[in-house]
């Protein structure tokens, strides 16, 4: 049951990519399509255990980094890409449309995480744990209570980091930039979470709300993809980073659990089982679509979309002033 909330997050954070222009029941067929053709089989490749090929390489993946935040984010950027821009995207200002529900969410998500880094030592424990995956944690700082103090300390280092990188880019700081620096810091430590101590922790956190910060902004605006909620840009960038650093900071030397850990081998063991599930995602995903689009078409007309998708697909408003 526990494994089954990262089931179902998985495919949901993607549908924040394509916000507001993919029509509702392709948006369930790709989705269930997805989940069976991409998530399954990256999560048995790291999490299976004895005979998983990610496993057997002794990939550090503590609570889904690759198998949740890499799979979603590359899955994102290829769909928002294939189903294309909203109307009137980069001529017309799309501001947020509601910063303090927003806000609220990351507070839940930013709680919930513990949830999901803590319990997948698969105990309260703060001493030696399994992960996740199967893979030993084993050390003073593994277990439950290392993995939630690392995912506080990197979401709370990613935010400010976030924030002081729009500060002197735009001359002011934004809630909305504070919110997204601490999810960026929460995908980003969750694949090393079970592995690594504060100093780990905290320049996970830093990396990560630079990197995605650019990745978000610089990046997305040179290549002029709409990834509405930058799912890519957080998730898949943020989860590409924290599986990478996994390597450096698990080791005794930087006050991870993994006291004899060849930095350099982990390294290439991670940016590879990295690699594979971008490519593996990147072209499941596009197949994927293709099909859906074939059999029920993807997109929604524009009147619809003009109206807004939940007055033409549901007879519904979220507000009635």
């Amino acid at each position: 049951m526990f494994q089954m909330t990262f089931a179902i997050i998985t495919p949901a954070l993607m549908v924040g990519a394509f916000a507001e222009r993919l029509k509702f029941t392709s948006m369930l067929a790709f989705c269930l399509g997805w989940l069976v053709v991409v998530y399954l089989p990256i999560c048995h490749m790291t999490w299976g255990g004895p005979g998983s090929y990610f496993g057997d390489m002794g990939v550090f993946d503590f609570a889904g980094g690759i198998v949740v935040h890499i799979t979603a984010g590359v899955g994102a950027l290829v769909a928002c890409i294939v189903i294309g821009p909203r109307s009137g995207y980069g001529r017309t200002p799309m501001l947020p449309h509601n910063l303090t529900m927003c806000f609220t969410g990351t507070g839940m998500l930013w709680v919930g995480w513990y949830g999901f880094n803590g319990g997948s030592a698969l105990g309260a424990n703060g001493g030696s744990a399994l992960g996740a995956n199967g893979g030993s944690a084993l050390g003073a700082n593994g277990g439950a209570a290392m993995a939630v103090v690392v995912t506080q300390i990197s979401a709370a280092t990613a935010a400010a980091t976030w924030m002081g990188a729009e500060w002197i880019r735009h001359g002011k700081p934004s809630v909305l930039g504070i919110a997204t620096g601490a999810i960026a810091g929460l995908a980003a430590v969750t694949p090393a979470s079970g592995f690594i101590g504060p100093v780990g922790g905290l320049s996970i956190g830093f990396a990560s709300g630079l990197v995605c910060f650019l990745a978000s902004t610089t990046m997305k605006n040179a290549l002029g993809y709409d990834d509405s909620l930058d799912v890519f840009g957080v998730h898949g960038v943020g989860g590409f980073v924290g599986t990478l650093l996994a390597a450096v900071f698990a080791s005794q030397v930087f006050g991870g659990n993994q006291g004899d850990l060849a930095i350099g081998s982990q390294l290439g063991v991670q940016a590879y089982a990295a690699i594979v599930t971008v490519v593996y995602t990147a072209a499941a995903t596009f197949a994927i679509l293709k099909v859906v689009e074939a059999v029920m078409g993807l997109r929604v007309e524009d009147e619809d979309e003009t109206r807004g998708l939940d007055i033409s697909l549901h007879e519904e408003t979220g507000y009635n002033y």
